[in-house]
């Protein structure tokens, strides 16, 4: 009885390693079940704009690839096109500060666009007939490059300073473009040169220089002679026109519409020193402009930081797309901030970043 029990139990441990090799044959024998042709899988193309933005879509799922067109939609709009985060903050900017996407390559410049995100994206970018370079010029035998585009009537001499909308719409723009054009007029303060009007990017250098014989602009005497009457040193430039501040020394025709532009993002300047901050200022002409002008600081434009919409964060200069999404995040799971050292605490800001964006921020409950 004893040796059928023991020749029972030498059977059985020889038959358990059998079954085990025969089990685990079975399991490599079958397919992984993430490449069966039964289990849905993400597009090539998801996957592959997932890896190249690097965002973190631990907690989400990246919709599909999409068309949009980046001088229409809007944030939401993007990312349900498949645009990463970063990229459609970046779009929104360019468009406040008055950029126009004209070709797809324009794109391609934006902050944080890489290549292989670009020619990712490229199918999708759609850029609508208002926007769009129409070449549907009729050129003959003696046409030249800067043939003038078809408009609705024949432009005659005007004044880019008392132009209307609609005027600028008969002679070729298009309606976005006209009110691009008139709103930079009254930013800078009026277009004082070609090279003024050229700079707005609702116009461009081939347009400029088929309706230069049209534009008439202010004698540059008449307008110095307005400028010397009105201007006292030294300037503040939160309240300056473009007319005033071409009086300072170390001013240029450029470089007056890139302080402006950026007075507009910024919301104005605290510090003389913010001047320095534009590429087109140079360490000497900032020693010389520095000593003409001062900055009224309560012409500051602040923002509610407990409040604000995303749009009124992105745009401005000083918030980085890092800073962005941890003041959307915090907000919405622990509330708002009483004062800047908050913001700190939060990881919010850095103590260098919080002493720059401090005075641009309000801490009121009352977001009106």
């Amino acid at each position: 009885m004893r040796d059928s029990s023991k020749e029972n139990i030498r059977g059985v441990l020889l038959l358990v390693p059998l079954i085990v090799i025969a089990l685990t044959l079975i399991l490599l024998a079958r397919p992984s079940e993430r490449y069966s042709s039964n289990t849905p899988q993400e597009s090539e193309p998801t996957m592959l704009l997932d890896s190249i933005s690097g965002e973190d879509i631990a907690t989400e799922s990246r919709p599909q690839l999409r068309s949009f067109d980046p001088n229409e939609a809007d944030y939401r709009t993007m990312l349900e096109a498949g645009v990463p985060r970063n990229i459609a903050v970046s779009l929104l900017k360019w468009r406040e500060a008055g950029k126009v996407f004209r070709i797809k390559e324009d794109v391609a410049l934006c902050y944080g666009m890489t290549d292989s995100l670009y020619f990712l994206l490229e199918p999708y970018i759609n850029i609508g007939n208002e926007y769009r370079i129409v070449r549907d010029t009729v050129r003959t035998k003696r046409s030249t490059p800067a043939d003038k585009p078809h408009t609705t009537i024949e432009p005659s001499r005007f004044s880019l300073d008392t132009v209307t909308a609609n005027y600028l719409h008969a002679i070729g723009f298009s309606l976005r473009e006209a009110e691009l054009v008139i709103r930079y007029r009254d930013m800078i303060g009026g277009y004082r040169s070609i090279e003024e009007f050229e700079e707005c990017y609702a116009v461009g250098a081939e347009r400029a220089k088929w309706l230069e014989p049209y534009i008439v602009f202010p004698p540059r005497d008449s307008v110095a002679t307005y400028s010397a009457e009105r201007v006292t040193f030294p300037i503040d430039v939160n309240s300056a026109d473009s007319a005033m501040l071409r009086r300072v020394r170390g001013i240029g025709e450029k470089s007056v519409m890139h302080i402006l532009r950026y007075r507009e993002l910024l919301g104005g300047y605290y510090s003389v020193e913010q001047i320095s901050e534009l590429k087109v200022v140079t360490p000497d002409n900032f020693r010389i402009i520095s000593q003409q002008i001062w900055c009224d600081s309560a012409r500051i434009k602040k923002i509610c930081i407990n409040f604000a919409g995303l749009k009124a964060l992105e745009v401005h200069p000083y918030i980085t797309n890092r800073m962005l999404r941890r003041i959307i995040n915090h907000r919405e799971l622990k509330g708002g901030w009483s004062t800047i050292e908050e913001m700190i605490e939060s990881n919010i800001f850095t103590e260098e970043e919080a002493k720059r964006i401090a005075p641009y921020l309000d801490f009121g409950t009352n977001p009106e």
